[in-house]
């Protein structure tokens, strides 16, 4: 992620970051919550496909629905997010990437989504989740960082309930999430009768434990859970994988 000079648009408590690959420019709270490398794992991870209908669920600044809509020029993403004002960047950021005829920005909560869309509503419901239950962790002296990290209002179990609402019975959904929850993710998916297709694990090297791991999941419909290869961010060396600079490179 290359840093550039903020234009016009930019506020002084933001800054603009350029993905370079997929051109596309984020403005993001300068000391706020700030997207990682998760979204382009989750966006590679999901393989949006021709003509499918995405939905974002916490969309944060937009980075996630914005790739989706780089990845594939014939797919349209609405983008939900709860927060006002990281909804108003998000929107923002659409505009300034010139997606506003195929990416919309939807001020809801995660557990409020039956009120604004019709129930299987898409193909592909992608979220990267608030990882962290409230009470735990360090407590961000940043505001917005612990809106974005820690559970709120929705709780794991309701990005499950809202993404099961939205998708539709031949779609899919895909998340990125912390390992430390994988065991609760797969009792509530059984619970509500999500069935997981893909799983893979998410390595800082080969010597590090997993810290995230990525889930395909659907509705109406069985299948055996397959466990795809590990994906490594780092190579023996120390820097980025052959993988990751594949992913980063989009569609450059």
């Amino acid at each position: 992620m290359d840093n550039l000079e903020p234009p016009p648009c930019c506020q002084e408590s933001e800054t603009l970051d350029q993905l370079s690959g997929y051109d596309l420019r984020i403005i993001q709270p300068r000391h706020g919550y700030r997207f990682s490398v998760d979204p382009l794992l989750l966006a590679d991870f999901a393989g949006v496909r021709a003509g499918e209908s995405c939905v974002d669920l916490g969309t944060g600044c937009g980075v996630i629905a914005l790739l989706l809509a780089r990845l594939c020029e014939d797919c349209s993403v609405a983008a939900i997010e709860f927060q006002q004002a990281v909804a108003r960047i998000a929107e923002r950021n659409v505009v300034l990437n010139g997606l506003s005829g195929r990416v919309e920005v939807v001020e809801e909560d995660v557990v409020s989504v039956k009120s604004r869309f019709p129930v299987d509503s898409f193909d592909l419901v992608v979220s990267n989740p608030p990882y962290r239950r409230p009470g735990t962790g360090k407590v961000s002296p940043r505001a917005g960082r612990d809106d974005s990290r820690h559970e709120s209002t929705a709780a794991l179990a309701d990005f499950l309930a809202a993404a099961k609402y939205l998708v539709k019975p031949s779609g899919r959904i895909c998340l990125i999430y912390h390992t430390s929850r994988l065991a609760e993710l797969m009792a509530q998916a059984a619970q509500q009768k999500l069935a997981p297709l893909r799983l893979r694990m998410v390595h800082g090297n080969s010597r590090m434990e997993a810290r995230m791991f990525m889930i395909e999941l659907a509705k109406g419909r069985s299948g055996e859970l397959r466990v795809e290869p590990p994906m490594m961010v780092r190579g023996e060396d120390g820097g980025y994988s052959e993988e990751k600079l594949r992913i980063y490179r989009g569609r450059g």
